[in-house]
């Protein structure tokens, strides 16, 4: 059976942004490239560097540390000249351009991967290649990947300490990263009771649906009309990241009951969340999320014996190895 283990030279994720940097304006744009390091210490090394405050550096997403990656971070009044110098072990900047903002988290549309599996069996690659199309045409469940949970795979339980008040966490940045795994815990666990129950696209009443091509959201009142589209791939329904304020399904509705089952099954109640205000407001999650292949999605690599390349993107926030275990592949 196919093997993934996550390295620098075996995983590649380059990111898509939202825009690209004007070339003018108070913010410096770095298209870094970085090597077994994750975000938040990449952008610490260069806040030093370059004589910056680290809660200053702006950044569209977080990327694997056991991986090369390429993203932008921004920097406030940086001479892009002397950004664009700085080389330390494990980072590089490849580009230096100025821009008018701050690069906020979510500014990108996706990232791109390249994966090297090992340990493929002869002919398995045929049905690693059937997979991906099937889910390049149907998507893929949109799960947080373990990485979301930390190392230890305690994030979560942290999380929910820091939302009861029996721990403090003084990093912004590092709380805001616990409570939200939390809110993916409730949301992994939705998924889990959906597809136990029907499917994770099967419409019930009450159902938040959003609309893929607007993003819009509704409560689902007619869950035969609502199917169809859905199918169609006019609707996909959604989950909850709870909070303090997001759109829920009515009381009374299977879709609530659903949902309530998840809270109560991590031992949580929906009030709790509102007591992290505005550190924690909420929002929904599409169930499915779509797969884009690249050209071609798999072939030989020469990595040696039994070792495929796999070429696909995937929407902001969406996990390389939740795709992979979809696949079959063993992680680690």
């Amino acid at each position: 059976m196919a093997r993934f283990t996550s390295t620098p030279d075996r995983f590649f994720v380059e990111e898509m942004p939202a825009y690209q940097p004007a070339g003018e304006g108070s913010h410096t744009f770095l298209w870094i490239e970085k090597r077994g390091l994750t975000t938040l210490e990449a952008l610490g090394r260069l806040a030093r560097a370059l004589g910056v405050e680290a809660r200053d550096v702006g950044y569209a997403g977080m990327k694997d540390r056991n991986a090369t990656t390429r993203q932008w971070l921004s920097l406030p009044a940086v001479d892009p000249a002397l950004a664009a110098a700085v080389e330390m072990d494990g980072l590089r900047v490849l580009e230096a351009r100025r821009h008018r903002n701050k690069l906020r988290v979510g500014h990108l549309r996706g990232n791109r991967f390249e994966v090297v599996l090992s340990e493929v069996a002869a002919g398995e690659s045929d049905g690693l290649r059937a997979q991906l199309l099937h889910m390049a045409e149907h998507g893929l469940a949109n799960r947080y990947g373990r990485q979301r949970f930390g190392s230890a795979g305690d994030n979560a339980q942290i999380g929910v300490e820091i939302l009861r008040g029996t721990r403090r966490e003084r990093d912004v940045r590092r709380r805001k990263l616990l409570l939200s795994a939390v809110q993916s815990a409730v949301f992994n666990r939705v998924l889990d009771l959906r597809a136990a129950t029907g499917g994770l696209t099967l419409v019930r009443l009450g159902d938040v649906l959003q609309k893929t091509d607007s993003g819009g959201s509704f409560v689902c009142e007619e869950p035969e009309r609502d199917q169809a589209r859905v199918d169609a791939g006019e609707l996909v329904p959604t989950a909850p990241l709870p909070g303090s304020r997001s759109m829920e399904p009515p009381v009374g509705t299977p879709a609530r009951a659903l949902e309530d089952q998840a809270l109560a099954d991590l031992g949580l109640a929906p009030a709790e969340f509102g007591q992290a205000g505005r550190d924690l407001p909420g929002t929904r999650r599409p169930v499915v999320t779509p797969v884009t292949l690249g050209d071609p999605p798999i072939q030989e690599a020469s990595d040696g014996p039994g070792t495929v390349r796999l070429f696909f993107s995937l929407p902001a926030g969406s996990y390389a190895t939740v795709l992979l275990e979809a696949l079959g592949v063993t992680l680690g």
